[in-house]
């Protein structure tokens, strides 16, 4: 509930998430498809992680970014589908101003780690393509180390500085959050103060993470793709054509959809509230879904490793089994 107001000073230290008000009084049902989703990504993506950690062949530099992959797209979905649970279910929909800046740092701080990992595995494929020669020497682990430490400070700097441009707001009008989590300018919009700072790093966030990312893996995308047409056949070109585009739909649904969310606001589009909060969960969920099938199943070496594991998973039940009925 609103909390009551105290003085000319008073401002909110607790809010209230209204996510899909248009359709709220069917909240309960929309717990089914998030279920669904949130199940899915958890078996998915930890199913990538056991089968790269425990098949030595796939202990290599793209499949240790694919890892890095999966175990952010475990880490954002669970910041915020437990607590959506909580609030369809059972109206617990109440967060502390300091919960809600904790949940805005971790979704969109491991949401930019998702950007460079993307972009980190582009410059790899275009490395292995491109110049498999050097691919040793340039994909070695100082490079890791570098790239470790430029996400982190980069990431880190960034969201850091967003979050704290926010905490010191005062929000003395409304306490409801038309969204399913903290989003920055969800929460933002509700200031009475000056946001012009807030709205300058939201564009700032857009312009690293979008405008420079998506350049460079775009470029990287299509010289993989120029290398790959030039040297193959039919139907390899094909297939090298299907799987180039495919990450680059799904990539670009994920910043696409990360940019519509976060500049609705900032530029003032006007989106319904219910369309608004579809997309900034999408933005979380499908790439978490998806993923796991994309860099996972539909890659050979995955695919045979799954089947290998598999196959002596059975053969080992079997074997038990046949000892025990001929004990």
């Amino acid at each position: 509930m609103n909390e009551e107001l105290s003085g000319p000073n008073f401002s909110h230290t607790r809010f209230i998430f209204v996510g899909f008000p248009e359709i709220y009084k069917y909240r309960r049902l929309l717990c089914l498809p998030f279920l669904f989703s949130y199940m899915l990504i958890l078996v998915g993506n930890s199913l990538l992680l056991y089968v790269i950690r425990n098949t030595e062949s796939l202990h290599s530099p793209m499949y240790m970014l694919v890892s890095a992959l999966a175990v952010v797209d475990i880490i954002v979905p669970t910041a915020i589908i437990p607590a959506m649970f909580l609030s369809f279910l059972f109206d617990l929909n109440e967060i502390t101003l300091e919960g809600c800046l904790t949940q805005m740092f971790v979704t969109h701080f491991f949401s930019s780690v998702e950007s460079t990992i993307l972009l980190a595995m582009a410059l790899d494929r275009f490395v292995a393509i491109c110049n498999p020669l050097r691919y040793a020497d340039i994909m070695s682990t100082s490079m890791f180390v570098k790239l470790l430490v430029f996400t982190l400070v980069r990431s880190g700097t960034i969201m850091l500085t967003l979050v704290s441009l926010a905490a010191p707001l005062s929000f003395c009008g409304s306490n409801i959050i038309h969204h399913c989590y903290c989003d920055h300018m969800a929460l933002v919009s509700l200031s009475c103060d000056p946001i012009d700072k807030n709205h300058a790093m939201g564009l700032a966030v857009i312009i690293c993470f979008v405008g420079v990312d998506i350049s460079v893996i775009f470029f990287s995308y299509v010289r993989i793709l120029i290398e790959v047409l030039r040297a193959a056949g039919g139907e390899d070109r094909w297939k090298a054509f299907h799987t180039c585009g495919t990450h680059l739909i799904v990539m670009m649904c994920f910043y696409f959809v990360g940019t519509v969310t976060f500049l609705s606001r900032n530029l003032n589009i006007p989106i319904p509230v219910d369309v608004n909060t579809f997309l900034g969960v999408m933005y979380i969920i499908f790439p978490a879904s998806v993923n796991p099938i994309i860099y996972g199943v539909r890659t050979k070496e995955i695919r045979n490793a799954i089947l290998k594991l598999l196959k002596i998973r059975v053969n080992r039940v079997f074997s038990v089994r046949v000892s025990v009925l001929t004990v």
